[in-house]
């Protein structure tokens, strides 16, 4: 597949990340990443750095985030995990999503999550927001990744993994578009061929949205470019 040009943007299918583009996540994370600092004796972050662990693999961010040692990961892996999983339901949608996302699937657009969120933590946060039933693919990490595999391509693999799961299901995938906040969600639709819009509404930093064919700042704007009316 090859990515669409911007005027061409009139989605056959979407795929969404979760955190940052669907759900205002950063603070049941942020919470969880600095807990687990503490616990392990690092030092305490400022907010603008601590909202970096937003989107990466949560592995990906201690080591290159907080500068963990190789040696503590995965024991601060389990116990970020434990605190975050306490709190991972309490994270509201953004403006306008619900609609919007009832708007695609009420049009018989395909939809799909991709998400380097483990699978057994999206699913849950999906049911929680109401969410679930307008998916035909949820797709996260898998829930115990142990093995070094940088987040581009961890999210490379699930969007490659949701674009399967959307084509099994006989979803025209000639105009699939990718929607998220971070360069992850950049890099990881280009390695699959298919456009990526930037949700400035998330947490990626100046430059993130470069390779992005657009930036959009509201739901409504990613309404009226990808072609869908708002449902009330």
């Amino acid at each position: 597949m090859t990515s669409p040009a911007l005027d061409e943007l009139r989605a056959t299918a979407v795929l969404l990340d979760l955190d940052g583009t669907l759900t205002d996540s950063a603070p049941a994370i942020t919470a969880s990443i600095a807990e687990t600092l503490a616990t392990f004796g690092y030092p305490a972050l400022d907010p603008d750095t601590m909202l970096r662990f937003v989107g990466p693999p949560v592995r990906e961010g201690l080591r290159e985030i907080a500068g963990v040692a190789e040696s503590d990961i995965d024991a601060m892996v389990d116990e970020y995990r434990d605190r975050y999983g306490r709190r991972m339901l309490d994270v509201p949608l953004y403006p306008g999503i619900l609609e919007l996302v009832r708007s695609w699937h009420a049009a018989g657009v395909p939809l799909a999550v991709a998400t380097a969120k483990p699978q057994h933590m999206a699913e849950p946060v999906l049911e929680h927001v109401g969410l679930t039933p307008y998916f035909t693919a949820i797709c996260g990490a898998p829930p115990e990744e142990r093995h070094d595999i940088p987040g581009i391509e961890v999210k490379a693999g699930v969007i490659a993994r949701a674009l399967a799961e959307l084509a099994a299901a006989g979803a025209d995938l000639t105009h699939a578009v990718m929607v998220g906040d971070r360069h992850h969600d950049v890099a990881g639709a280009a390695a699959n061929g298919i456009a990526v819009v930037l949700a400035a509404w998330g947490y990626g930093r100046p430059g993130e949205e470069a390779g992005a064919a657009a930036v959009v700042g509201s739901s409504a704007e990613l309404a009226t470019l990808l072609g869908a009316r708002l449902a009330s």
